[in-house]
């Protein structure tokens, strides 16, 4: 199985999984660069993934609906989001088969309401996590429509996760949130030499992703909440306690605010 991150707009990736014949999308905020990236590879769309309502994550679904089987589906997504229709709902615990591999649906909501995330372990292979805009390499979404609740729940089902597990969020977002944990901890051995790594990949203009469970837990300071340094820097930005709801709240405003 193929898996390969196609740049659309300005930062996000739209995933594609492929076997050579078919593929599957995550995430198409745009339909061009998933025809340009099908025609070159001489691939037919099997079926559309979603992980939230964002235009930047749907806006091409209905254009690309004329790829798909008979020009119809299957367009799969969360049940409780507004999803360009007609689409098939899936919900927490629920599983839907690509490629032979089953993928089972995870509520992550904060970012939105909504929110799922994908998760997959293809035979032979590492796992893999379509994330949307829930986790990303070095942080976190902004909180739309969750709450800090919320969201801290939602990473925790995530950093849980087989340590393997490819991460596969949709925005090259990477070393400005590296930017900001450096600030949050800034002596983490481990998050200075991902830094290094990440900006010689993009100095090549290769993407930073996937990233991996194993390594989110290292360096990202939302996974990182129980963190000595994180609760301290947290409590200077003016975190309500040292609980990990009122430590992830505080370093969300925080990030907001960071330049």
């Amino acid at each position: 199985m193929n898996l390969i991150a196609v740049p659309a707009f300005t930062d996000n990736y739209i995933w594609m999984l492929h076997d050579g014949v078919s593929a599957i999308v995550v995430d198409p905020g745009e339909a061009a660069p998933v025809t340009r990236a099908l025609d070159e590879r001489s691939l037919k769309l099997a079926a559309i993934v979603v992980t939230h309502h964002h235009g930047d994550h749907v806006g091409g679904v209905d254009a690309l609906r004329a790829r798909l089987p008979d020009g119809r589906g299957p367009v799969y997504g969360p049940a409780r989001e507004d999803i360009p229709q007609p689409f098939l709902p899936l919900r927490d615990g629920d599983a839907i088969e690509l490629f032979g591999t089953r993928f089972e649906v995870i509520d992550v909501p904060g970012h939105t309401a909504g929110h799922i995330a994908y998760f997959g372990q293809p035979a032979g292979e590492a796992p893999i996590l379509f994330c949307g805009d829930t986790l990303f390499s070095g942080g976190c979404g902004r909180l739309f429509e969750g709450t800090p609740a919320q969201m801290h729940a939602s990473l925790s089902r995530l950093a849980a996760l087989p340590g393997d597990t490819r991460v596969c969020c949709a925005h090259e977002y990477t070393l400005g949130n590296l930017k900001f944990a450096c600030a949050v901890e800034p002596g983490n051995a481990d998050l200075i030499d991902y830094v290094a790594q990440c900006e010689s990949l993009r100095q090549r203009d290769l993407p930073t992703l996937p990233s991996t469970v194993a390594r989110e837990r290292q360096v990202n300071p939302f996974l990182r909440v129980t963190s000595t340094q994180v609760r301290t820097s947290a409590r200077a930005h003016g975190a309500a306690g040292d609980d990990a709801v009122s430590v992830l709240a505080a370093l969300r405003q925080w990030k907001n605010e960071f330049r």
